[in-house]
């Protein structure tokens, strides 16, 4: 058969089997209080320390550490792949496993990938071979444009008038809601419509197979805005894509670092200099699903920007970006231009020896850092170094656990004449208060109990897969945002048990399959709880109120910076008051 198994079947399917009846139709267990017991059948012993809990639908061996559910059991024991040890599952709950065929929205999809293919071949054969082209060419010609480079890129041109490619397409017989959607056209008020890109430079913007998703528009004359970007459609969203991105992949098999610029012009003119590893936001502000996307091709991102006001505070904005993004293994720079000039300006008069020079003495993450933050703070006072901590310690929050956050904070101990250790105490040792504890402070007062579990987070985590029935009482608004390792992953298990309402542990750690999470809840489900039964549900709503304490706790952080900064709007302000009076003192 073919199609891929839907995941939702998955996830029901182990709802109705019980993995108890499976392991003992194979291997005998022996009832051993509330859970099943056996020799291990993955290694040799003597003494049982193979369990299987029927309320987790979940084994483990305390021996050799095998675990899993009931399709991780029969694809190690009877050596069967994922698929086969599905569809053994599927028969001996009487049940056929479905196939997904090819969707409605899948064949959208290939619908639209198809039209803007052709319209980009439309649009290099408007450069090539309309009347009006002497604009276009001219303008291409002056930015030093290669007839290579334009081919490279797919750089096209849609000639004045509004209604070329609606003509063209309607020739083709392609109905116009297809071309609407792709955000080719534009709905008249009157009824109808006309083309979105005219008189202008067409730059396809790729997907990272190569398929043309969108496109961006230079206007040549004196049309508004000077540069145009197609909608958000189904293939296209600008806040994940890149422009440049396939073409740089194509060009440096071995991807060592990208450039971040902000134009279409800046990345062709730096190719057309053999500067090829160049990628372009399409309008908007750098995002952490752009970060994320760069970071699986690159270990090292330079964001390039001018040296004014404007462009720090993008830099800026970039770097918050990037904050809880910042594992060991990446980097990232900023490159400042001087004012007025941006990477195509600079790279025709310096020539790629000067560009590289520039990008040689880019700024560091951490001396971009602190240098921003000390701005108007005098360090060699001790109010002033006190200040910058102030500043520093709800950004280094951000950051999650890694050898670069330990030297982010050795730097920050150095400007403020710190012991390293006793500055990363007062930063990171943390925990909410209650609200009958009083503190003199406008700051929550954090601080690991003797005897407490290491993190909240994780203690929800085991809390949930003890008793995934919980998820019905969270909600998780409360702890979105909150900038503490695992709780994406909280929130992801909660959203995924509210819309199974059955599920077992082993059907959550089966659906994390062949994922780090997936191992990850796997050693939390056999951590012991040391809890009676009716202790569980009090516990974990406990563990999600203090979360929900320390995600309010972080925003007032995050205000509080901003307001030293300047930069509160008036909903910050609001946000604030309300806050600071929610909030202990």
């Amino acid at each position: 058969m073919s199609g891929r198994i839907p995941t939702q079947f998955i996830d029901e399917l182990l709802t109705r089997v019980d993995i108890v009846e499976i392991i003992d139709s194979r291997i005998p267990l022996k009832k051993a209080g509330r859970e099943y017991k056996a020799c291990c059948p993955f290694h040799d012993e003597k003494t049982p320390s193979f369990t299987v809990s029927h309320t987790k639908q979940f084994y483990h061996c305390f021996g050799c550490g095998a675990h899993g559910s009931a399709v991780g059991f029969l694809m190690e024991y009877e050596h069967l792949a994922f698929i086969d040890a599905i569809e053994e599952l599927a028969s001996s709950a009487g049940v056929t496993v479905p196939r997904e065929a090819r969707s409605e929205q899948a064949q959208q999809f290939a619908g639209l990938y198809d039209i803007l293919k052709q319209a980009g071949h439309f649009y290099t054969s408007q450069l090539k071979q309309h009347q009006n082209t002497e604009q276009a060419v001219q303008y291409l010609n002056k930015r030093g444009v290669s007839e290579e480079v334009a081919t490279k890129f797919g750089i096209g041109y849609a000639p004045p008038g509004w209604e070329n490619l609606l003509l063209h397409f309607e020739s083709k017989q392609i109905a116009q809601q297809a071309l609407l959607d792709a955000g080719l056209l534009i709905k008249r008020d009157g009824g109808g419509h006309y083309d979105r890109f005219r008189n202008r430079i067409v730059f396809p913007i790729r997907d990272r197979r190569g398929r043309i998703i969108g496109f961006g528009g230079r206007a040549l004359g004196d049309d508004t805005p000077k540069y145009l970007n197609s909608p958000e459609t189904a293939v296209f969203h600008k806040g994940r894509e890149l422009y440049g991105l396939f073409e740089a992949a194509k060009s440096v098999r071995d991807l060592q670092q990208i450039i971040i610029v902000e134009g279409y012009m800046d990345v062709v003119s730096l190719s057309q200099f053999g500067i090829c590893n160049v990628v372009a936001t399409l309008g908007t502000a750098t995002t952490a699903e752009h970060v994320e996307k760069l970071f699986r091709v690159t270990p090292e991102l330079v964001f390039c920007f001018d040296g004014d006001r404007a462009g720090r505070q993008a830099a800026w904005r970039g770097l918050e970006t990037v904050l809880p993004l910042m594992r060991d293994g990446r980097q990232i720079k900023f490159m400042f231009l001087p004012e007025g000039e941006d990477p195509d300006t600079i790279v025709r008069f310096e020539g790629r020896q000067g560009f590289d020079k520039r990008l040689k003495d880019g700024l560091p993450f951490s001396n971009f850092f602190y240098k921003t933050l000390s701005n108007n703070i005098e360090l060699t006072s001790p109010d002033g170094r006190s200040l910058l901590f102030e500043r520093a310690k709800p950004l280094l929050l951000k950051l999650p656990e890694s050898v670069f956050r330990h030297m982010m904070v050795d730097e920050l101990a150095e400007i403020c004449q710190m012991n390293a250790e006793k500055l990363s105490t007062l930063i990171f040792s943390t925990k909410v208060i209650s609200k009958q504890e009083p503190t003199t402070s406008r700051k929550l007062v954090r601080v690991q109990q003797k005897g407490e579990p290491p993190s909240l987070v994780r203690r929800a985590i085991r809390l949930l897969l003890e008793s995934p029935g919980l998820a019905k009482s969270v909600d998780v608004s409360q702890i979105k945002g909150l900038n503490l390792p695992g709780v994406l992953l909280l929130i992801e298990l909660v959203e995924l048990v509210k819309t199974h309402h059955q599920i077992s542990c082993g059907a959550i750690i089966e659906h994390w399959r062949g994922t780090p999470h997936g191992k990850h809840l796997a050693k939390l489900a056999q951590l012991p709880l040391n809890l009676p039964d009716e202790g569980v549900e009090v516990e974990f709503l406990d563990s999600i109120q203090c979360l929900f304490r320390e995600r309010q706790a972080q925003r007032l952080d995050e205000l509080f910076q901003k307001s030293e900064l300047g930069v509160l709007d008036a909903e910050d302000k609001r946000e604030l008051r309300e806050l600071n009076a929610a909030l202990p003192r």
